[in-house]
């Protein structure tokens, strides 16, 4: 049994070491809103936090997950201003990324609460959208972080 720790809840797993964090996650753990793209890390659609750190969790082993913070879109539940930018900026089209994306852009602003246009084109390079809405992604962002330094200041956002 590997002892993970996921959105602050403890889960013990039964599985081999090397199988991907985004296979427990999804199957044994039924957490379905990290979702498969690709297999080999080039898409984002598999994106979660590791100890605050965007990855891939098709490639991340249950091994090198345990006894780490492990988050995933579940952990925002519904509430962080990001996932209410991307209502207001109507970023979803088919949805199939958004987890990912959302979670990409988590740790951006969690590292970097007020980035330029630039730098949030940089920080979401690699997560991959077949709908094309980059342009309400980004706008999505820039709103996020606004609103998450409006409250952080005291001012109604």
């Amino acid at each position: 049994m590997v002892a993970l720790t996921i959105n602050g809840r403890p889960h013990n797993v039964d599985a081999p070491d090397d199988t991907p964090l985004l296979w427990v996650i999804r199957e044994q753990l039924k957490m379905t809103g990290t979702k498969f793209g690709c297999g080999v890390a080039q898409c984002g659609a598999c994106t979660v936090h590791l100890d605050g750190e965007a990855v891939r969790s098709c490639q991340i082993t249950l091994k090198s997950a345990a006894g780490r913070k492990i988050t995933t879109i579940e952990g925002l539940n519904g509430q962080h201003p990001l996932q209410k930018a991307w209502i207001a900026e109507q970023v979803p089209q088919c949805g199939y990324c958004q987890s990912g994306q959302i979670m990409q852009a988590a740790a951006l602003l969690a590292s970097n609460p007020d980035p330029t246009p630039e730098q949030v084109v940089d920080a979401m390079d690699g997560n991959l959208c077949r709908c094309m809405s980059y342009v309400r992604i980004q706008r999505a962002v820039l709103r996020a972080a606004a609103d998450m330094r409006s409250a952080k200041a005291g001012r109604p956002t």
